[in-house]
């Protein structure tokens, strides 16, 4: 099944098969060393930058900024929602974890 991601309105939303599924103003938590020096990063999305998918799961580089420590800059790659049977399901984004880590003990 294929499935069409688009970044429309100059990042302000990802479209997945043409529905506005996430948008910026959203306030995501990150536990992403990377991203800020935060233990729990609470990031405000100012832009989404690139959409992808790895398998069943959506993900998005956007970005950020800490209303924590202010630090500002773009994500690693997120998963924002997964592709099952063909509808769309959000995934929780309070407590994101960048797809390439791995939860810390």
């Amino acid at each position: 099944m294929t499935v069409s991601l688009r970044i429309q309105d100059d990042g302000a939303w990802l479209s997945v098969d043409d529905q506005r599924r996430v948008g910026v103003g959203e306030l995501w938590r990150l536990y992403d060393p990377a991203f800020c020096d935060c233990d729990l990063a609470d990031a405000v999305v100012e832009n989404l930058v690139e959409p992808g998918i790895d398998g069943r799961t959506v993900e998005l580089r956007a970005v950020c900024q800490c209303i924590v420590c202010g630090e500002k800059t773009t994500t690693d790659w997120l998963p924002v929602g997964r592709v099952v049977d063909g509808e769309w399901r959000t995934v929780d984004r309070d407590g994101l974890l960048p797809s390439n880590a791995s939860r810390r003990p």
